[in-house]
């Protein structure tokens, strides 16, 4: 989740490229990127004719559920509902706003934001229509504000609304977003897939509690290239050629199969050894098998690395125990050892982040990393590596615990007044993270834990109303990953006390963790509303190492973004862009 930002006085060097120098055991990786003046977004690539393409085929191993981005928790969901609803903006691969439904990116040098950044103006596309022909307006986008920050429509992306005072239509192409107070991240709401504006009159009946049901996140209406056709949740979506999409040369295919499901390895070898897929998304698969296949002389795929996806786990601050029933994993709730922050701290010292990075991703894969923040560079902590919490020290480990009353017991198993340190660590179901919780299992039970490892297929892990899923967090490790932008805001959002995830807000929120620190909201809130470059990137700086030194996160490997898409050689017009979802140009593709 999260969200976005690009302001000039922060010109900030989006990571393009592979990193070039491996980070030491546990540090943050150094990288090196092009000056925000040397790059800039391409400009789209205009199919030869609409419709004359065929199916595009795409496989996404993880089977999208739901088709609102607003009321999606995954990635597989935002991707499938971004082919039919479109934002705003969308962020490019150099990080800077794309005009999608905006006519233009208004700044503070073309007038469209003033200059104490408190008000944004967009000047809309006219002629736009919704894919059953009516006419798309300013009113639709104010209407999706309305909806999306209703506390009772408990979206899932609801981040950016507390600082906007209001969002408003002056006439159909004119649309005015109002901040509560000078907003540095002034694009903040409106660009990118998590602010896909939604029809006003399919979606005027499903706010506040009626949201999260509405037969409408099955089957919206949209106004992107494509239209739906069909959809299986957990399957498949079929797509068919949006012909009211306002570009007469787009999109190139006539239609799109998104299937679902599978494993990451079948994707890659679907995208890059057979040519049966022409995109496989995010092949999170193990480098000894994945590299073979992208650098085959025979290979019918491309990769195009860029780092932005943190691979993490996250330490549970709520009580996950079943005997709690519906007050389990609450916010209001404290977990029983990790309310200790030596324990926390023995976890993160045993997190051999090093061995996950070479051993299971490597060149396509991603580097070891220790900050929560990993991109853009000008934002990312250069004081964690010394941190002991960054440090893969299992002796160290120990002795932290020993010392803190945590005493071994026959079994091996350390237990204090009668609390044992007994773990359910989750995740996704997926080769490479089933590694990954071996190796840090391995590594967990020297020290004195007891490891129990649970996986559940993405379906149901990335959703809100499983037990098995992230956001309830029915457990006391879990591990994902998810992309970042070019600010910080909305990395650093979702560890606040106010974004904490429980049933009040149908699980929606983005704090899995139930973290509350009022320190780390105080420096958060600098980064909110401070004005002056240099003291807003001090409080991110400050804010990602009060994470890593309350072990409130441990961060493992700042993956590929995603680890990595496979393009058909024959794909053409396809730019990856690492703040975006993977499908962001989808109207420009074709072949």
């Amino acid at each position: 989740m999260g969200t976005r930002y690009w302001y000039k006085a922060f010109a900030v060097a989006a990571i393009s490229g592979l990193v070039l120098a491996a980070c030491a055991q546990g540090g943050p990786a150094a990288t090196t990127a092009p000056t925000a003046a040397a790059t800039a977004t391409a400009a789209p690539t205009v199919a030869s004719a609409r419709g004359t393409g065929g199916d595009l085929k795409i496989l996404y191993w993880q089977a999208p559920t739901i088709l609102n981005p607003h009321q999606a928790t995954g990635t597989k969901d935002n991707d499938a509902s971004r082919l039919m609803i479109e934002p705003i903006a969308a962020w490019g691969p150099d990080g800077k706003p794309f005009p999608v439904l905006a006519a233009e990116v208004p700044t503070v040098e073309n007038g469209g934001v003033t200059k104490d950044l408190k008000t944004v103006t967009w000047k809309l596309k006219s002629g736009v229509k919704w894919s059953d022909g009516s006419a798309f307006s300013a009113d639709d986008a104010a209407f999706t504000y309305t909806y999306q920050c209703d506390p009772k429509s408990a979206t899932s992306t609801d981040g950016g609304c507390a600082d906007v005072a209001s969002v408003t239509a002056p006439n159909a192409t004119t649309l005015v977003v109002t901040y509560k107070n000078p907003q540095p991240f002034f694009w903040l709401w409106g660009v990118g897939t998590s602010y896909g504006v939604l029809q006003k009159t399919q979606f005027s009946g499903c706010v506040g509690e009626k949201a999260k049901d509405c037969p409408a996140n099955l089957k919206p209406i949209g106004t992107g290239p494509y239209k739906l056709r069909e959809f299986k949740p957990g399957d498949v979506v079929l797509y068919d050629l949006n012909e009211n999409y306002r570009d007469p040369n787009k999109p190139f295919f006539k239609s799109v199969t998104f299937k679902g499901g599978g494993d990451a390895p079948s994707a890659a070898r679907a995208v890059c050894q057979t040519g049966d897929i022409d995109f496989g998304w995010n092949l999170q698969v193990e480098a000894a098998v994945l590299r073979p296949m992208v650098e085959a002389a025979d290979s019918k795929c491309a990769v195009s690395p860029q780092f932005g996806v943190l691979e993490r786990i996250h330490i549970n601050f709520a009580d996950p125990s079943a005997s709690l029933g519906a007050k389990r994993s609450e916010p209001d709730t404290k977990h029983p050892f990790f309310s200790d922050i030596n324990v926390r701290k023995a976890v993160a010292m045993a997190a051999n982040r090093t061995a996950v990075a070479e051993q299971l991703y490597g060149k396509y894969g991603g580097v070891p990393v220790c900050n929560v923040v990993v991109i853009p560079e000008s934002f990312v902590s250069k004081n964690t590596a010394s941190l002991d919490t960054c440090k893969y020290d299992l002796v160290a480990a120990e002795k932290l615990l020993q010392d803190n009353g945590w005493v071994k017991g026959a079994d091996g198993v350390r237990a204090k007044g009668g609390v044992r340190l007994e773990i359910t660590y989750q995740t996704s179901t997926n080769a490479v993270r089933q590694k990954t919780q071996d190796i840090i299992k391995a590594d967990l039970e020297k020290i004195g834990f007891k490891v129990t490892l649970k996986n559940a297929p993405a379906s149901t892990f990335f959703t809100n109303t499983s037990p098995d899923g992230a956001n309830k967090f029915f457990a006391d490790l879990e591990e994902f990953a998810s992309g970042q932008e070019p600010d910080p805001y909305g990395t650093l959002l979702g560890y606040t006390c106010d974004e904490r995830a429980g049933s009040a807000n149908n699980w929606n929120k983005g704090n899995y963790s139930r973290y509350c620190n009022p320190e780390y909201d105080k420096q958060f809130q600098i980064v909110r509303t401070e004005t002056d470059p240099a003291k807003r990137q001090a409080a991110a700086v400050a804010a990602n190492d009060i994470l890593i030194k309350d072990a409130v996160v441990i961060p493992l490997v700042n993956r590929v973004a995603p680890t990595a898409d496979g393009a058909s050689k024959l794909l053409k017009g396809h730019q990856t862009s690492a703040f975006d979802s993977s499908l962001w140009d989808i109207a420009n593709w074709s072949k």
